[in-house]
Order: structure tokens, then sequence, then C-alpha cells
């Protein structure tokens, strides 16, 4: 173990970008730590929570602290409001009050459900929120409850985020085809930019050590959009999975536009959650590849390589 590398904390072990975090700390020189749930409950006495992870984190002596737990089941925390409140709104602020008693940044990983959908074009970090349901609503609370409790965060929101791990859109395409779905029934009318979790575990990684190395420099404190170059709606998303999916051998299935009136949810989604990424680019030289070559990326792992033509 390198002796000199940066040590970051990452509370969320188990999820999708806790699980990159950790797979991808030894090539950029870094030491990760974890912790999560059991072990860890975000939805237990603010005081429990506090001392858990002041304990943790001080004990690892970490230089940054990340924030990558959510409550993610969109629909299902219109049933759960307090629930996602506790993981999404309070614990995040009781994150940022530990990283402030330790004199160290805190980056917190947030979401485009913190705008309403309805704008046209890409949506800027100063653009008005307006969350259209409990998730959204609990995010952007977690958000102000960061920015409340230290001045040295980075909060990155994203979107539409996949992996080669855990439960994701391109994962479930490809499962619905190999159970022997054919045809499958897609949205067409939301748009947003496919976001490998990869991609935004080596975002995290630049930003943190440009926050360590500049501890006073408040342009790299804020919040600041993150979600892969290029843009697409989810019947277009799943088209290319399938795409990349024939290319590797693997079982496909032709989509269906769908308009979100013709499959209706719990909870509404935003039309457009493009996010407009060129602060991190100018602020934190972050630049997010295309996502259908991420896309390659995590299908190779999935799948496989792609095969030759015979």
């Amino acid at each position: 173990m390198n002796a000199h590398a940066l040590k970051i904390f990452v509370i969320g072990a188990g999820g999708q970008l806790s699980t990159a975090l950790e797979e991808r700390a030894e090539q950029h020189g870094t030491t990760v730590a974890l912790l999560g749930y059991p072990e860890l409950d975000l939805s237990a006495s603010p005081e429990l929570v506090e001392t858990q992870i002041f304990k943790a984190v001080s004990a690892f002596g970490a230089q940054i602290l990340v924030n990558a737990a959510a409550y993610t089941a969109v629909d299902k925390a219109e049933d759960e409001p307090e629930l996602a409140q506790a993981i999404n709104g309070v614990a995040p602020g009781i994150i940022a009050q530990v990283a402030a008693r330790l004199s160290i940044p805190c980056i917190h990983v947030s979401t485009d459900y913190v705008f309403d959908g309805t704008a046209e074009g890409y949506r800027k970090e100063d653009d008005p929120t307006s969350p259209l349901g409990v998730y959204g609503q609990t995010k952007l609370s977690g958000e102000m409850a960061v920015a409340a409790a230290t001045t040295d965060h980075a909060i990155l929101r994203t979107a539409w985020v996949y992996a080669p791990f855990g439960a994701n859109f391109v994962k479930t395409m490809l499962r619905l085809a190999s159970e022997g779905r054919t045809e499958l029934g897609v949205v067409a009318d939301q748009y947003g930019c496919p976001t490998s979790v990869l991609d935004i575990a080596d975002a995290i990684f630049k930003v943190a050590s440009n926050l360590n190395a500049k501890p006073d420099d408040a342009t790299l404190r804020g919040i600041f959009h993150l979600v892969g170059a290029g843009e697409a709606n989810w019947a277009e998303f799943a088209r290319a999975i399938f795409a990349g999916a024939t290319l590797r051998g693997a079982p496909s299935a032709a989509v269906k536009d769908l308009t979100s009136a013709e499959y209706p949810t719990k909870a509404k989604r935003p039309f457009n959650s493009r996010l407009d990424t060129s602060k991190i680019k100018h602020i934190h030289n972050v630049t997010m590849p295309d996502w259908k070559l991420s896309l390659d990326i995590v299908l190779d792992r999935l799948i496989g390589s792609k095969k030759s033509a015979s």
C-alpha cells in the first residue's frame, strides 16, 4: 500500500458507486475504506449515526469523506417518505457535519431529480430546482443539509446511472432478452444522459484529489453536474444496449416506443434529465466520455468482447 495514497472514506458500502470506488481506487493511487448497511443504519437516530461515522472515519485517518449512500427506489419513496428523508435528506447533513468536525472535504452524490424536467436544453447547476416527487424532494433536502453543514463540499449531480454490477437499466434489458422477451416497450419521451458508474468513480477520485490539494480554493467547492456525454431517450438507450448485445452474440429484443402516459409509474419522472457538465470540466478538468463508449466497456464486462465478423 502506498504510504502517501489519498485516504478516502466512503459511506454506502455495497452499492453500485461504492463498489466502483473500491474497485478503481488502486489505479488512482488512493486507499478506500467503506461503511454501510447493516453496520451503519442511516435511518437510525442522528446522534448514533454521527457517532458511528465519526469513530470510523477518524480511525481510518480519512482525508476525504464521500457519501455514496442513498435511498434510490423512486416509486417506493412515495410510500416511505420518512425513510427516504432520513437517508437522503437528513443523513447527508450528518455526514457533512462529521467532515467539518474533522476539517476534511465532503463529496456528496445527488441527482437530476432535483429538477422537474420541464425546461428545454441542458440544466445548469444554478437553474431553479423543483422536484416532482418524494425522491427528488429528499435528495434536494440532502444537498441543502450538506451545504449548511460545511462549505468544504462538492455536490455531484448525476443521472441515468448504470454499471456492470448491481441493479440497473442495462442489466434489466439484458436479463429480459435472455429470458426470451423478443419485444419490449420502452419510454421514448424522457431524455437524459446515460452515465456509467465507472466514469462517476473516476471523476470522484479526480475531484477528491483537487479538493485535497487546494483546501482554500472556493471555486473547487459547490454543486457540479456529472453525466455521460451525449443524450438519448430510454428507448434509444435500450436499442443501443441490444445492438451491443447482438454484436457480442447475446440475446436481444426489439424495442417499441412508448409514451410516459402508456407506462405510468407511481412517481412522476422528469421529461428532460439532461445536465450541463461544462462547469466540472472547466473547474475540475473532468471530461466525461461519450455514453456509447462507456456502454461498450460495461457490455464487455457483462457479456464479453464483440464477436469478430467471420
